[in-house]
């Protein structure tokens, strides 16, 4: 009733050629493991805008509420150098929080609030 279906003749070539390569020497045993290179980490394409920061803080001064997405469309970057920037510049005290929360925040020009 049940057992094995017989394999094709296509297949069943595969496997006998495997099974040569195998005991020729070319592919490692079923107990033996092939140690894989050291990958190399991937550097970002991405990289902070070559602006002074009076140039990003003029970029930022019309919105009237700057967010993440609103800088890294104002800049022309992604949204994580928009962070770093919106960071940095908060960090000069040349903008500041005003509000938001759990990462999603709002910024203002200082002074503007």
């Amino acid at each position: 009733m049940g057992g094995t279906k017989k394999k094709s003749l296509a297949a069943m070539e595969k496997e006998q050629d495997s099974r040569d390569t195998a005991e020729a020497g070319q592919k490692p045993k079923k107990g033996e493991k092939q140690k894989a290179a050291p990958q190399q980490q991937k550097k970002l394409p991405f990289l902070v805008p070559k602006m002074t920061p009076e140039e990003m803080l003029k970029a930022l001064a019309p919105l009237k509420a700057i967010t993440v997405f609103g800088a890294s469309k104002a800049l022309g970057v992604n949204a994580s150098i928009a962070t770093g920037v919106l960071r940095t510049l908060e960090k000069e005290n040349k903008i500041s929080r005003v509000g938001g929360f759990g990462g999603h925040y709002v910024w203002a020009v200082a002074g503007n609030p």
